[in-house]
């Protein structure tokens, strides 16, 4: 989940065999011939609708109303591809991937995509707003709240030492293919700090839960929205002011993040098609509460994607409305 356009970690491997290896929600291989973007939509029929599905939660809760409206409005038969961010991106070309449907900023990616190769376009917001950051648990806070000043966090990195951190303090990431500035913050803002990661969203959720539940000392990477904030109120640590261009150089960034307005980003050829999905994708809008709601009943509610959704949209039926008019 995650996020900024800057430090990837995906591996050369994990990229060259993008049409071989991964699979997609329901047994579907990545490079199956069943899968060219838009299906028969020259006509305006849905016909395949190839959905990207990136590694956290609210995305999760995006893709599964769109799938939803898609299938049971529009008529389509949605292929779910469970995929990294930047190797999503790479399906626009090649046919494999029709829509993004959360994408957080990624300037490096929309060069490459829509202004270099021009197999991609920007679909419009989808009217969330993004926020990363450091965040630390909100006992933590109350009882040292000048902790939320970064020119402070040397004081406390002792507190944070684990066996992992090398002993110095740890900073928690989530996933390690969530885009992060945060190695090259610890080193701009000389931080005695190491960026240790915790593999997923859930383990980060699960950390954070912890360390509020039993008073441990973490202080880690987060994001909103997540329906995780209702539950663990986290305080976010306040990092140099992000001013336009401060992070243009991955390894010189040494500012906080910025406010995303997230967007969906669509294949040149899905968009062309006259998928009746094309379009649903382009007008739909929700904020962010929507999508916490149903990303809590997807998380913690354990419900499915497909029974999250219906939920949601038998609540909603007028903004639906409105994405399919």
């Amino acid at each position: 989940m995650a996020r900024q356009a800057r430090q990837w970690r995906v591996g050369a491997a994990g990229i060259a065999v993008l049409g071989l290896t991964l699979t997609a929600c329901g047994g579907a291989k990545v490079g199956d011939s069943s899968s060219d973007a838009g299906g028969s939509g020259s006509s305006g029929k849905c016909g395949t609708f190839n959905l990207a599905v990136n590694p956290w939660v609210g995305y999760e809760a995006n893709a599964a109303v769109i799938a939803y409206v898609a299938e049971k409005d529009l008529g389509c038969k949605v292929t779910k591809k469970d995929l990294k961010e930047e190797i999503a991106w790479q399906g626009f070309g090649t046919g494999e991937v029709d829509a993004v449907v959360e994408n957080w900023g990624h300037d490096d990616l929309k060069k490459k995509y829509i202004t270099d190769q021009k197999t991609a376009l920007d679909a419009g917001p989808t009217g969330n707003e993004g926020l990363i950051g450091w965040y630390v648990p909100p006992w933590l806070a109350k009882e040292h709240p000048d902790i939320l000043d970064w020119n402070n966090l040397n004081k406390y990195a002792a507190e944070f030492k684990t066996s992992e951190s090398g002993g110095k303090g740890q900073l928690l990431d989530g996933d390690p293919s969530f885009v992060t500035n945060d190695e090259a913050l610890v080193k701009n803002l000389k931080l005695d700090y190491k960026v240790v990661y915790a593999g997923s969203e859930t383990a980060l959720i699960q950390a954070f839960r912890k360390a509020e539940k039993n008073k441990e000392w973490v202080i880690g990477y987060f994001y909103e929205p997540q329906w995780f904030m209702s539950e663990v109120p986290l305080e976010k640590v306040k990092l140099p002011e992000y001013k336009a261009g401060c992070d243009a150089d991955a390894e010189k960034v040494d500012c906080d993040y910025p406010v995303y307005k997230l967007d969906k980003i669509v294949s040149k050829k899905f968009s062309e098609s006259g998928s009746p999905a094309y379009d649903l994708v382009k007008n739909f809008s929700w904020t962010n509460d929507d999508q916490n709601v149903v990303a809590k009943y997807i998380a913690v509610d354990k419900m499915t994607p497909e029974a999250a959704a219906e939920k949601w949209v038998e609540a909603n039926r007028d903004k639906v409305e409105a994405w399919i008019k």
